[in-house]
């Protein structure tokens, strides 16, 4: 990586997170971070939440001399949020190069007879308005200055079906089918868009033993995805190589077998 630069990660809220691992990967690259939290979605799991101050710090120890890190509480569902996010992100970090939509609305979800306009509605602000809002923001404050990266994630609802999870999974479809048409908009003002695909991945909140045993034979290498396994993509997407990637739905899978 050449230069000074920085980026945007939401729902960095658990150490044991997507998010989190993500954070860290940009930190260490020598990146300038600002990341959002939104506490009181993880409290109602049986799991629980996590520490936010312990969360930040672990992020801030990763951090290259003389880089900064940022945060601030977000909930998504208010739309003005956005707007609010990058602002301010902006102001403390300057031009942002990357933003990386990892927050995601989940549970409260059900198969598609228990679904009303409000549990649709619930997953497509959070999951789907939020990212096209912060993807606007961030276009329209990058000025055309070349190395502009968007990164969505989704769930890999096109590799096979989701049950039980149809309002989560209608979302994130949303953008993973969105990501051509933006990379096509976005390119000539210098941004790459992509959507990767983390695949089940063991964090440390909703996958119990039982899910483990269930689904143990259907990873080729023997083990679930961990963190750090798409955050690894990303940061390669973010990076100088990853430049001539775009429009793209990325899956880091491991081979899971469907």
């Amino acid at each position: 990586m050449t230069g000074r630069r920085s980026a945007l990660i939401t729902g960095v809220s658990r150490r044991g997170g997507i998010g989190f691992a993500i954070a860290r990967r940009l930190a260490e690259a020598g990146y300038d971070l600002a990341i959002t939290h939104f506490a009181p979605h993880d409290a109602p799991p049986p799991w629980g939440g996590d520490d936010i101050a312990s969360v930040t710090r672990g992020v801030r120890e990763a951090l290259q001399p003389g880089r900064r890190l940022v945060d601030t509480p977000a909930d998504l569902v208010d739309p003005d949020a956005p707007a609010r996010i990058v602002a301010f992100a902006q102001q403390d970090l300057g031009p942002l190069d990357a933003l990386v939509c990892n927050h995601a609305r989940s549970g409260s979800d059900g198969p598609l007879l228990d679904q009303t306009a409000a549990t649709l509605d619930a997953h497509w602000a959070v999951n789907a308005r939020a990212s096209l809002l912060l993807a606007r923001e961030f276009a329209a404050r990058h000025n055309g200055r070349p190395g502009g990266r968007i990164i969505f994630l989704t769930s890999g609802q096109e590799l096979g079906p989701m049950p039980g999870e149809i309002a989560y999974a209608a979302s994130k479809a949303a953008l993973a089918g969105i990501a051509k048409t933006l990379a096509h908009e976005l390119a000539p003002r210098g941004i790459t868009v992509n959507a990767v695909n983390p695949g089940p991945v063991d964090t440390d909140s909703y996958v119990t033993p039982e899910m483990r045993d269930a689904l143990a034979d259907r990873f080729p290498f023997g083990r679930w995805g961990e963190p750090d396994d798409p955050a690894r993509l990303i940061a390669w997407l973010v990076s100088d190589e990853g430049r001539w990637v775009t429009g793209q739905v990325l899956n880091t899978e491991g081979g899971f077998i469907r």
